[in-house]
């Protein structure tokens, strides 16, 4: 139930539910930490902000006060803290010293963080490593082709795509859901098959104007294509969540937010462009992506731009 609550985003209900409980286990806590992760709650959950000494502490507090051995996934988390703080040299020096090999999420981790603060150098030898070692998998792909793309090296996207093709991988397309009196929307990248799409591109249209007046840049980088800019600009703002934000804004009232489900990781550009709309319009927007919750309001995001 604990975790029910928190899947959709109820954190006091699921608090107030873990308070009653006569008794916690260590599964109970687990939840609500995982849960208090995911939605951005720093303090409670001495998470994903960067308390890299806190993190630290804590991690060597596991053998030395507490006899406990870290196991694969407590290294994972240490890699992912040092990677998300941008401390992408000692994350991977961490990873070459550990008493276990590495596990493919350690290396993805690693990877997520070398896309996130651009060390192409670093990305592009971690990616090829997650590529050989698990071939079928299609994000690890798509990450490296973005490595190269920010560099303009076409030659090597393309090689990358030829390898996904050689091994049967299928880039799963970004999806993004809203519903609206009781009905969902489904919105892929570049969707014109919804029955108020007219009324959808006005509205992004409008959304361009006002994030333009918010001194919007598009992040170009983003686009995995060999088109010239202003072409790139026009497929970065037709991303799926940013369709089922236009759409939001069309059908929901305000003071109601705005609440929208990714399939896949929210790209930079959409993060940037949701922070701003949300302080354009006043609104609240949530984006609940494969990672974690996002709460944008007022121009900011719960996430603190960490994720």
């Amino acid at each position: 139930m604990i975790s029910g609550y928190l899947r959709c985003g109820e954190v006091e209900k699921a608090r107030s539910l873990f308070d009653s409980m006569p008794q916690r286990d260590t599964v109970s806590w687990s939840v609500l930490i995982s849960g208090y992760a995911q939605r951005d709650r720093f303090a409670d959950a001495l998470a994903h902000m960067g308390l890299v000494e806190e993190g630290r502490r804590h991690f060597d507090a596991m053998s030395r006060k507490h006899g406990i051995e870290p196991t694969i996934k407590h290294y994972g988390c240490m890699v992912d803290l040092l990677g998300r703080a941008g401390k992408l040299t000692e994350a991977e020096e961490l990873i070459a010293n550990m008493p276990v090999p590495p596990d493919v999420s350690t290396w993805g981790a690693l990877l997520g963080a070398c896309k996130k603060h651009g060390d192409n150098v670093m990305g592009e030898r971690v990616g090829r490593k997650l590529v050989d070692l698990q071939p079928e998998h299609d994000g690890f792909h798509v990450l490296l082709s973005n490595i190269y793309a920010s560099k303009g090296s076409w030659d090597n996207v393309h090689e990358i795509r030829g390898m996904m093709r050689q091994h049967g991988v299928i880039k799963t397309p970004g999806c993004s859901m809203i519903e609206v009196k009781g009905t969902i929307h489904e919105f892929l990248a570049g969707d014109k098959t919804h029955p108020q799409s007219e009324d959808i591109e006005k509205m992004l249209d409008d959304m361009a104007k006002k994030l333009k007046m918010e001194g919007y840049a598009p992040d170009t980088r983003e686009v995995l294509l060999d088109i010239d800019e202003e072409d790139k600009e026009t497929t970065l703002f037709r991303h799926s969540e940013k369709i089922a934000i236009a759409f939001g804004l069309l059908t929901i009232d305000a003071p109601t937010p705005i609440r929208i489900m990714k399939n896949l990781r929210i790209c930079n550009d959409c993060h940037m462009a949701a922070k701003l709309i949300s302080r354009a319009y006043d609104r609240e927007i949530v984006v609940r992506d494969r990672h974690r919750f996002h709460h944008f309001k007022q121009g900011s995001c719960s996430c603190l731009d960490y994720w």
